[in-house]
């Protein structure tokens, strides 16, 4: 590239930013595009950055547009496409994951626990390559309750004691020994039985079992006791991607996968909206809405611009807090009586402002729709206010009524 172009160049992207009629991101990715390209002529330079600088004028919201209906109408009119299927998660059988509209509502309602919570997790840079030593962390983060090791657990009438034969294959496979099981319940039955190890089984003697059903409820409590593992994470598959081994998990729990030792923690990722809120704060929930909204998008084909998807994860997550989009969110907490009417549970919402004496400013578009009057949108959104009294200039220089 000759030297006066490259100067031109500089001097023209320093008066974009300077005139910042592009944004920063915009003026960075054209440049590098740009400086890259081969016999490039000062016209042709010139003409790329008018049509990118019109190009982007022109996508810019006009005053008073409706962007939430525009963004409402982008998403769902695309979600009425969507299938209502669950599909195994891609490449690994053992895994399901929620996907398409069913998914979709998920995001948009925070629900407390989705359907499928799955984590993704990265090892660190000296585990990474070792497949050994991913079955190692792998076996430290999955779940292991008693009833998965055992081969049969039942009540021993004769000795009234609860019977747990243990599988030695299932054990080995799984990394545990007796030692480990029987401590695991006796620390969790403390003070209500005492704990036997005989030879691939365990007897607990019961302390204040009387009765068949305390029998068999103890039974059950035992089945239960986790032994190994991280709670809520009830299955680990592993998977060699680019040389090197992640972890794939059914079940989620971000906050304890963080602590295990040979995770790497700034690879870790979950889809449960509410752990991450919980865990990372509410920027880390922002961005992960995006992300997860636009990943089953993308998995069904549906092409919706990334700004419709940022309104809604903006209005969200907003206050500082994860907020659905419902009656119990965001379309429950305006201010308006008539719009919270009109949205869902028409009679309590009517009611309820009737009963409180509640009055409407008539500020949105809901409720002015309803009573027929002009909606504060576009043009409707500015009202011009003029002094007939007031005195103007005319073209002599005299003032004028």
């Amino acid at each position: 590239m000759p030297k006066s172009l490259a100067e031109y160049m500089e001097k023209r992207f320093e008066k974009m930013r300077a005139e910042k009629r592009l944004s920063p991101k915009v003026i960075e990715e054209l440049e590098t595009k740009l400086k890259s390209v081969e016999d490039l002529t000062r016209r042709e330079f010139d003409a790329i950055c008018d049509e990118v600088v019109g190009s982007y004028e022109h996508a810019l919201v006009e005053p008073g547009e409706a962007v939430g209906t525009v963004a409402a109408q982008s998403i769902g009119e695309p979600g009425t496409q969507m299938t209502l299927r669950t599909f195994h998660y891609a490449g690994v059988a053992e895994l399901s994951v929620t996907q398409g509209l069913p998914r979709l509502i998920e995001i948009v309602d925070a629900r407390n626990n989705p359907s499928t919570p799955t984590m993704r997790i990265h090892l660190a840079d000296e585990f990474a390559t070792d497949a050994s030593k991913a079955r190692e962390i792998a076996r430290r983060i999955e779940m292991v309750r008693v009833e998965s090791v055992a081969s049969n657990i039942s009540i021993d009438l004769v000795r009234q004691a609860i019977d747990i034969r243990l599988d030695s294959e299932l054990m080995e496979d799984k990394g545990l020994t007796m030692e480990d099981i029987s401590d695991a319940i006796s620390a969790k039955i403390r003070g209500r039985g005492d704990v036997e190890v005989g030879d691939n089984v365990i007897f607990v003697y019961p302390t204040a079992a009387d009765t068949l059903t305390e029998f068999q409820r103890l039974g059950e409590k035992i089945r239960d006791i986790r032994v190994k593992g991280i709670d809520g994470v009830s299955h680990v598959v592993i998977r060699k991607e680019g040389g090197e081994y992640i972890l794939l998990t059914e079940g989620s729990n971000l906050r304890d996968a963080l602590e295990v030792e040979g995770v790497n923690p700034d690879k870790i990722y979950t889809n449960n909206l509410r752990e991450i809120f919980e865990v990372l704060g509410i920027e880390a929930t922002r961005n992960a809405i995006i992300e997860e909204a636009l990943k089953v998008l993308d998995e069904q084909g549906m092409d919706v611009d990334v700004r419709h998807i940022i309104l809604v994860a903006d209005m969200m997550t907003v206050d500082g807090t994860i907020r659905q989009i419902g009656r119990h969110g965001i379309s429950g907490l305006k201010h308006s009586a008539l719009a919270r009417a009109a949205f869902e549970v028409t009679i309590n919402h009517l009611l309820g402002a009737g009963i409180t004496g509640a009055r409407d400013p008539l500020r949105g578009i809901t409720e002015n729709v309803i009573l027929g009057q002009l909606i504060p949108l576009g043009t409707g959104s500015i009202d011009l206010l003029m002094n007939p009294q007031s005195s103007v200039p005319s073209d002599d220089g005299t003032e004028t009524a």
